[in-house]
């Protein structure tokens, strides 16, 4: 190991991170919660956010993520990433770090579940094509369509429509990225362009989610555990995929001494352990990285409103953690993500998602039933909505099944 390397020397002191520590006095504490939207009696065997991961885990939007891209579509290989088991594996990062920060590991667990239930099929292709059709409409966004997920579409429960999740469960959902709207009340740069989605602002003035302050803990976490986990998986499904070579990887720093270190303890190891050793000794310094440069700032906080109020996200990589993560991220844009094999089949998703759009909407009785109902009654961007809902909660698999029955052609997104 590198001796020179800040983030491999931060795994040989962990006496401040007690994987069984209690819940700190900066953590979410599910039996303080601001409730519900609608209030609901008390479980005498689940706290408030086990039961907002297990409505999540039990709702139709999460089921659909298991045939949802991640980067390459289904038929591509069962062993690439889905949106599910990318899910999966951003929750177990998640509880590790709530867990080593004494943090609640449900409440962070449950934002990792529910992070990307409002993605589209075919992963951000899916999504930036939506978006471009509803540009006229107050566009898509895929956290916002999550939040109109567990608060609408999902209709389930006989007294509510959506999940009735805690309000800290739905604040992390909208907020996990950072503060939505500044202390002018402007939208924040990550919705200058675009605005502040409309979904939002409309359940705020219902349920105030604090769109000004930041998040809980255990939605910071719950952020970086997503950064953490593509960044490792996409490096391990691109070596796979052959889009590049493991060689290739040599001129990411953190990388390479990775590489090096597994070559030093097996030399000559075969190439599929390699790529394997490689993503957990990622995974390994990520986490430890978050760990050691997070706690000291959480500490001096005595509550999770002292964290909301702290101005800056508290969870977060150190200066050489940020270089880490930057440069691999550097490296798989040019390599995977707009690799031309990559872009043909993004090509062909785009198109499939901007035909279903534009034919739904000429024709909205082509919308099944369910979803057809009182069409006659909307406005032209409150049926633009309904259409985006319908293709949003699509699967790879089934938005191609509609587009081979609405038009004669279609591609094969191969």
């Amino acid at each position: 190991m590198p001796a020179n390397s800040e983030l491999a020397q931060q795994g040989a002191d962990f006496d401040r991170f007690r994987y069984d520590r209690r819940r700190a006095a900066y953590a979410c504490d599910p039996h303080r919660t601001r409730g519900r939207l609608l209030p609901e009696p008390f479980s005498a065997t689940r706290s408030d956010f086990q039961r907002d991961r297990d409505r999540i885990i039990h709702s139709t939007a999460f089921r659909r993520l298991k045939h949802k891209s991640q980067v390459f579509v289904y038929h591509e290989g069962d062993h690439f990433r889905t949106r599910l088991t990318h899910t999966i594996e951003v929750a177990q990062i998640a509880r590790s770090l709530a867990r080593a920060l004494g943090l609640d590991e449900d409440l962070a667990e449950a934002l990792a579940l529910a992070h990307d239930l409002g993605h589209t099929p075919f992963g951000h292709a899916g999504e930036d094509a939506l978006h471009e059709a509803m540009q006229h409409y107050g566009g898509f966004d895929h956290n916002a369509q999550a939040l109109r997920i567990v608060t609408q579409l999902e209709r389930r429960y006989a007294g509510f429509d959506g999940l009735n999740l805690s309000w800290e469960t739905l604040e992390g959902l909208v907020k996990h990225n950072g503060p939505v709207l500044d202390e002018a009340g402007r939208p924040t740069p990550r919705y200058r362009k675009h605005g502040v989605p409309e979904a939002f602002l409309t359940f705020d003035r219902q349920f105030p989610l604090g769109l000004g302050d930041h998040a809980s803990a255990e939605a910071q976490v719950a952020a970086l555990a997503d950064d953490i986990a593509y960044n490792a998986h996409d490096i391990d499904d691109g070596l796979r995929a052959g889009l590049f070579d493991i060689p290739d990887l040599a001129e990411v720093p953190l990388l390479k001494e990775c590489l090096i270190e597994i070559n030093s303890l097996w030399p000559n190891l075969e190439a599929q352990r390699v790529i394997h050793e490689l993503g957990r000794r990622l995974i390994t310094r990520l986490i430890e990285d978050v760990l050691h440069c997070s706690i000291g700032g959480l500490e001096a906080c005595g509550s999770v409103d002292d964290i909301r109020q702290a101005g800056r996200t508290l969870v977060c990589f150190s200066e050489a953690g940020q270089q880490a993560d930057t440069g691999i991220k550097g490296f798989l844009y040019p390599h995977m993500y707009r690799h031309k094999d990559v872009m043909r089949v993004r090509g062909q998703a785009e198109a499939v998602v901007r035909d279903l759009f534009a034919c739904y909407l000429g024709k909205p009785s082509e919308l099944p039933d369910e979803w057809g109902a009182g069409l006659e009654t909307l406005s032209e961007p409150q049926l633009a909505r309904r259409i985006a809902d319908y293709i949003a909660g699509m699967t790879d698999r089934f938005a191609l099944l509609e587009h081979r029955r609405l038009f004669d052609v279609s591609p094969d997104l191969r």
